[in-house]
């Protein structure tokens, strides 16, 4: 996964047993690895095209594999974020700072990083293209290449966030200016909206706007304030028993639900935002607002659009439940980039990565894969600033909880796992 704008914004207890496993048993060592802005080498027994939360993960595994010297993740972004904060950061919860690290610092000890972007890949040949024309051959291949965001999509952005009472919490540029636009709320709507594209995890779009109900009613200037969430979608949730859960908080706390109404331009400069009705294409309608929250449209990276590992929409094709490659048997794929059917979050990719190693065990051995994702992911739906519904499910969007309760309920405990637990085990667990 790409470092910047890609980790997933959920994460969940159940993948802290998949984070835990291998990371607490095997703490690496924290030391110095290798950092070059081109390949030291033109060949690497596992490259790893990514440096996100996947792309870490599967290179601290296939370290212990193969031996850090063989390992390699092409990664040109010098800072690594854990996203799942920044519906918090939005929120005036958390600090952007505490989200993020150097690229460095997460590197596993000895592995190379290549600073550098992948131009093109040769699957036929095992080999990628980087920047100024430099070819990286692997006998392996993983693909950590996240979601890309596109605001530029939508007419009037990304300009559109020079301007007050607007911001996002997806991008570390602009989910600073989310808080800033609640702090200066004074009355009138405040919109949130989803889009009409995939999107790492489906629940942060209604995240900020439980939060920033709660914080308007906690400055008394909730009587004044239109609380609307737009959305492309035609359910608040795709899980019957979390959406049922929260259509009772939307009711109980008077907010405003729009479906199948997707965001399409904003005029920043007069505070107005035009939607397009899905079920009258081409009919649209113009809302002024006080506050605006944008998720922006996402899509694969430009570089797997059209590239002989993807499918017809772009997505890595990986084999759902073993993350290899349906063609390529020595490709896998792994967290956002992927056409896997599930919710693109944190917590998956430290599920699919338990598999994923596995699989490539035994491909490294000649042998078939037999251990199966079924896939799990999870999103913790902040609901207050001391509230949180846990949502844990599988490929079917039937609930695959840990807990023996009933996680459809708001829960300050679980609240305090996501803000404060979480964190330690991304940083200590997962990535290492």
């Amino acid at each position: 996964m790409s470092a910047v704008g890609t980790v997933s914004s959920c994460s969940s207890l159940l993948s802290c047993v998949w984070l835990l496993k291998p990371g607490m048993q095997k703490m690496s060592s924290f030391g110095l690895h290798t950092a070059a802005r081109c390949a030291a080498k033109d060949y690497y027994e596992v490259l790893v095209l990514g440096g996100g939360a996947g792309g870490i993960a599967m290179s601290a595994r296939m370290k212990r594999k193969v031996g850090a010297g063989n390992v390699a993740v092409v990664e040109p972004s010098k800072t690594h974020y854990y996203q799942p904060l920044w519906t918090l950061v939005g929120g005036g919860a958390k600090q952007l700072a505490a989200s993020a690290r150097p690229m460095k610092s997460v590197i596993p000890a000895g592995v190379e990083w290549i600073k550098s972007q992948v131009i093109a890949l040769d699957p036929d040949k095992n080999c990628v293209w980087l920047e100024n024309d430099i070819k990286v051959s692997y006998k392996y291949l993983i693909i950590a290449l996240g979601i890309s965001l596109h605001y530029d999509k939508i007419k009037g952005l990304p300009e559109g966030f020079n301007h007050p009472k607007i911001g996002s919490n997806y991008s570390a540029q602009t989910v600073e200016k989310t808080w800033r636009a609640l702090q200066d709320f004074k009355e009138g709507n405040a919109i949130f909206t989803f889009p009409n594209t995939p999107v790492k995890c489906a629940g942060a779009p209604q995240k900020i706007m439980y939060l920033s109900d709660a914080y308007l009613t906690k400055t008394g200037k909730r009587p004044k304030a239109n609380i609307m969430f737009n959305t492309a979608l035609g359910v608040i949730f795709g899980v019957k028993k979390y959406a049922d859960a929260l259509l009772e908080v939307i009711k109980d706390r008077n907010l405003a639900v729009n479906y199948k109404r997707n965001l399409i331009e904003v005029r920043a400069d007069k505070q107005e935002a035009v939607f397009e009705n899905l079920d009258q294409p081409g009919v649209t309608e113009v809302h002024q607002y006080e506050m605006l929250h944008v998720t922006p449209p996402m899509g694969p990276p430009a570089v797997l659009i059209n590239s002989p590992v993807s499918d017809e929409n772009g997505w890595v094709d990986v084999d759902k439940e073993t993350l290899q490659h349906k063609k390529y048997p020595n490709v896998f794929g792994i967290g956002d980039c992927t056409n896997l059917p599930t919710s693109k979050t944190a917590a998956a990719v430290a599920a699919q990565s338990g598999v994923l190693d596995k699989t490539i065990s035994l491909v490294m051995k000649n042998e078939l894969p037999v251990k199966k994702y079924d896939g799990y992911t999870s999103c913790p739906l902040v609901t207050g600033y001391n509230k949180v519904i846990l949502a844990e499910f599988d490929y079917n969007a039937q609930p695959l909880e840990t807990f023996p309760i009933d996680q459809s309920k708001e829960r300050t405990t679980m609240y305090h796992m996501k803000a404060d637990m979480m964190p330690l085990l991304y940083w200590n667990g997962l990535l290492k």
